[in-house]
């Protein structure tokens, strides 16, 4: 097949640093290293999972102060997948995530939570100017006119990129928008109904998908149903898939309605320890799923769910343990079919 760039993300390389408070802001944890992050990064290795190293890709801004542990875990994934920018203007982009409540693996399965009332609260700031990536960054690189373009960002910055993508001629990707959580607010509604006829996929999660709407009720499966189909009936191209922890993910398509794909690990499986990154996980997997499944979102969104089932059994990203394809010790393609099987017997 080639190195074929069928999945490229738009997303940042991010160096994350953590805090955790209790409830009156105090730190309750010491603060954590230096981690890899940034919803780009997890994307692209869910959809490394699944893709060669040559067909996937994203664009990392290094600054002088790159660590070097950093650049081998990287490069460990599949040098082919990378594109190193040296910045001599600037630091690598960096954030902090403050937890103040439950520790960060509480926001395992955040829908549900919710509803129990349990409260957590998170946030996320920026440490250093941010380093955006554009369409127009691609050309003239080995990333030019990829297959399926994600990206994650307020619907104000969509609309530039996706004007970007129209700009170029004969480029129609299957674009795969993630809205970043602190622009899922109703303000926001508007500019995000401009762009959804170009959207190919509308990805929030169920939080950021009722806060746009304006809905306080709590994310229960008849409400994300509900929620699902207003973004389609607003426009969206071709599918609405949201995100729901350990409910799993709602897809609802024009042609063939709507359908709960289960997350492979349950609520309360031994097996989660962090869930950072989990649904740019799902998103990079169900756009390898895409290619795979000959674009069939179903299909690829179970691609997607074992995907996000490597991304949170650790802090931080998964591990490729061998070139013949197994992560964390063991193989996709034995979770899809079990997953496939799961499916099976709850229809």
């Amino acid at each position: 097949m080639g190195n074929i760039p069928l999945f490229i993300t738009l997303g940042m390389f991010i160096i994350d640093q953590f805090e955790f408070l209790d409830e009156e802001g105090n730190a309750t944890e010491r603060p954590s290293k230096s981690e890899i992050g940034g919803g780009g990064t997890y994307a692209v290795v869910g959809a490394r999972v699944w893709l060669p190293p040559g067909q996937v890709g994203m664009i990392v801004d290094r600054g002088p102060d790159f660590p070097p542990s950093m650049q081998k875990t990287l490069e460990d994934y599949g040098q082919d997948m990378w594109l190193f920018r040296d910045r001599t203007d600037t630091e690598t982009t960096r954030a902090l995530n403050s937890y103040r409540g439950e520790h960060r693996r509480s926001s395992i399965s955040f829908v549900v939570l919710l509803e129990a009332s349990l409260i957590f609260h998170s946030s996320f700031k920026y440490l250093t100017p941010r380093l955006r990536i554009t369409p127009q960054d691609l050309h003239q690189t080995k990333y030019a006119r990829p297959k399926i373009l994600h990206f994650i960002c307020s619907p104000t910055r969509a609309s530039v990129i996706l004007t970007e993508v129209r700009d170029a001629q004969d480029w129609k990707p299957i674009a795969i928008y993630e809205p970043i959580p602190d622009r899922c607010i109703p303000e926001e509604l508007p500019a995000l109904v401009a762009i959804l006829p170009q959207i190919s996929i509308l990805s929030p999660n169920a939080e950021e998908a009722l806060s746009l709407l304006s809905i306080s009720l709590p994310p229960i499966p008849s409400i994300i149903e509900q929620v699902a189909d207003t973004f389609l009936k607003l426009g969206v191209k071709d599918a609405v898939v949201i995100r729901s922890g350990s409910l799993g993910a709602y897809v609802l398509t024009h042609q063939r309605g709507g359908k709960w794909i289960p997350a492979f690990w349950g609520e309360d499986a031994k097996e989660i320890v962090d869930v950072t990154g989990a649904g740019n996980s799902f998103l990079g997997g169900l756009g390898a799923g895409l290619h795979i499944a000959d674009g069939d979102v179903y299909e690829a969104s179970l691609y997607g769910a074992v995907s996000a089932s490597f991304a949170i059994q650790q802090g931080g990203l998964p591990t490729l343990t061998n070139r013949e394809g197994s992560w964390n010790q063991d193989f996709p393609a034995r979770r899809l079919e079990a997953l496939k099987k799961r499916c099976t017997l709850e229809e």
